[in-house]
């Protein structure tokens, strides 16, 4: 399944958070590892200060496996579906492990791609800012 997870990082986390993304070890020990770095090379910051990105997951909870290393950075604001579950070739069966190369998402990337700011310039710049 795929979701639209928005999450605000933890006050004082931002330097770590960005040393991972940079060390590419965000993530690390997860089975779904090189999908943290993926997230945040797409995230956006938006207007309510808030990071978006749209997260694959074949948990049958919501990032059941990722919510811990996301929440070491972040505190997830909130996590939905990114389109209709009933039509998710994973989630109704007719396709296990479809969402790896699903287009389903592709109109709400795109919206998302066009609205905010990249979530890594907006980071670096906070970083850099906590430096000074």
């Amino acid at each position: 399944m795929r979701y639209l997870v928005r999450a605000r990082v933890k006050p004082g986390r931002e330097r770590d958070l960005l040393t991972a993304v940079e060390n590419e070890n965000l993530g690390e020990g997860s089975v779904a590892e090189g999908e943290y770095l993926r997230n945040m090379k797409d995230a956006r910051l938006c207007a309510d200060e808030t990071a978006r990105w749209v997260e694959v997951c074949y948990c049958p909870t919501p990032l059941q496996e990722e919510r811990p290393y996301w929440e070491e950075y972040f505190d997830l604001t909130k996590v939905q579906d990114a389109h209709d579950r009933r039509k998710c070739r994973d989630q109704n069966g007719s396709e296990p492990w479809a969402c790896g190369d699903c287009d389903c998402t592709t109109r709400l990337e795109w919206k998302l791609a066009n609205s905010g700011r990249p979530f890594l310039e907006c980071l670096r710049e906070i970083a850099d800012h906590e430096s000074d």
